[in-house]
């Protein structure tokens, strides 16, 4: 089953690539590979959410806005690939949590990205869940992701 398939079964459209918010590109290929940016959770052109988790917001809507940021990253690794269907596989993630005093739930937040690629690609990855302090725009969350190019 292609990827394309396999998102409409599961209902997602991928969203439109974000611009950049300072100085780089959304993803980069190098051989076989497409190495993304950090993406956020942005919606609709607005940020899903913003805040610490655990302090300004709750683990569950950090974990959705984890889903939102790789549904982005993936869009932005489908342009540089020319398509989504010439993705074989996530072979990397790493989510980074904005995390409130004593949050340490990462690997929790990191299931949104995770649970959402594993189930487009039927398949895992290696995996990073890093808690920082702050992330840009007061972003909760922020993910990357390494793909391979099928073929």
């Amino acid at each position: 089953m292609s990827i394309s398939s396999r998102l409409n079964e599961l209902g997602i459209t991928l969203p439109t690539v974000a611009a950049p918010v300072a100085s780089y590109v959304p993803a980069v290929r190098a051989g076989n590979l497409i190495f993304t940016s950090g993406q956020l959770p942005f919606a609709d052109g607005a940020l899903s959410a913003t805040g610490k988790v655990g302090a300004d917001i709750s683990p569950d809507d950090a974990t959705a806005a984890a889903q939102q940021a790789a549904l982005n990253a993936l869009a932005a690794a489908a342009a540089e690939a020319g398509g989504v269907d010439n993705l074989s596989r996530v072979v990397k993630v790493t989510v980074f949590v904005a995390a409130g005093p004593g949050f340490t739930g990462q690997p929790a937040v990191a299931n949104g990205a995770s649970e959402v690629l594993g189930a487009i690609f039927g398949s895992g990855h290696a995996r990073s869940a890093v808690s920082c302090p702050a992330l840009p725009m007061d972003s909760p969350v922020e993910v990357e992701i390494v793909v391979e190019v099928a073929g």
